[in-house]
């Protein structure tokens, strides 16, 4: 159920800014986003599972927060994040 820790190195290492950078908020974003989706699969099989769903949403909200932090600070690199993790219409 979890991401694994050999995708979660990929997830790091596509979005680092310099080595051994874990914590900027794009690399944030993006682990987010996988722990997301992996619940999102999750609640199709699990419906009533609602302990994990307030997790989903505390998740949720961490990454709009991660992303308008990113948006005010710098909006090209926020542009570039969405588009390449599929977030936004």
């Amino acid at each position: 159920m979890a991401i694994t820790k050999e995708s979660k190195q990929e997830i790091i290492g596509s979005f680092q800014q310099v080595d051994q950078d874990t914590g900027s908020p794009q690399v944030q974003i993006a682990i987010l986003t996988a722990r997301i989706n992996d619940l999102a699969n999750h609640f199709k099989t699990h419906a009533k599972d609602h302990a994990s769903r307030r997790g989903l949403l505390m998740m949720v909200s961490k990454r709009a927060s991660l992303l308008k932090y990113l948006r005010n600070r710098d909006r090209k690199t926020y542009l570039d994040v969405i588009q390449r993790l599929g977030l936004r219409k």
